[in-house]
């Protein structure tokens, strides 16, 4: 049948920030679905503790006092966004998130601002899999195709519907419904089992960086440096 035909669990956060290490959850959810189709659901509004940017809140339309109003802690929500999706983890579901490196790190951040258990530690010391990102796969299977690589882009190139982009319900559905259409169109990667697909996407965005790096620098950048981690980069040490 293949894993895109079976249960995948979108993923998405909308935040303060572009920097995954610094920024803070504002929303979040994750989604259940099969075959295309949505079923369980969970949502998060956080207070952040901190401003939120007027770029970001033009981004998703959650402002400071809105967040301050109706949030939850943020403390509260990364450990129950970290308790669900190990929980999906541990049974071998494959978690969907479009550009995952950015998510998942920020939400690594969030736990260990906050002092709560790594993704890492709650899986017994084992890092979080299988993780599917449709940015860094579509990236591999059609690294030529011009045009921009954002999500509504790809959803558009795969024909997926995206109702609302930057809600983070309908960004983590469309992240599963695209992870399921490049699978259809590539049919090598249906053919890969989740566990090796997230292998397989670990030397992909590492390959991907570090060519990215050196037309940085080719270009003049000589002190440019593309982080080639994935799908959690590493946090300074506290």
């Amino acid at each position: 049948m293949g894993w895109h035909r079976e249960l995948l669990i979108g993923f998405d956060l909308e935040t303060t920030g572009t920097d995954p290490r610094e920024a803070r959850i504002v929303t979040g959810a994750v989604i259940e679905v099969r075959g295309g189709e949505p079923s369980g659901r969970r949502e998060w509004l956080a207070d952040p503790g901190v401003p939120i940017p007027e770029d970001a809140v033009a981004v998703h339309g959650i402002s400071t006092e809105r967040a301050a109003a109706e949030g939850r802690p943020a403390d509260q929500v990364a450990d129950a966004m970290a308790e669900v999706l190990t929980s999906y983890w541990k049974t071998g579901v494959p978690v969907v998130a479009y550009n995952a490196a950015f998510d998942l790190t920020l939400l690594s951040a969030e736990l260990r601002r906050h002092g709560l258990p790594s993704l890492r530690d709650r899986l017994g010391g084992v890092d979080p899999a299988p993780v599917i990102d449709p940015y860094t796969i579509d990236r591999w299977v059609d690294r030529y195709r011009r045009g921009k690589r954002n999500l509504e882009a790809v959803c558009a190139e795969y024909g997926v519907v995206l109702d609302s982009a930057h809600d983070a319900l309908s960004d983590a559905l469309a992240a599963a419904r695209l992870a399921g259409a490049i699978a259809t169109r590539h049919p090598k990667i249906a053919s890969l089992g989740p566990a090796t697909l997230h292998h397989r996407q670990i030397e992909w965005y590492a390959q991907w960086a570090a060519d990215f790096q050196t037309f940085l620098r080719k270009k003049g950048d000589t002190t440019a440096l593309v982080d080639g981690a994935w799908p959690v980069r590493e946090l300074a040490e506290a």
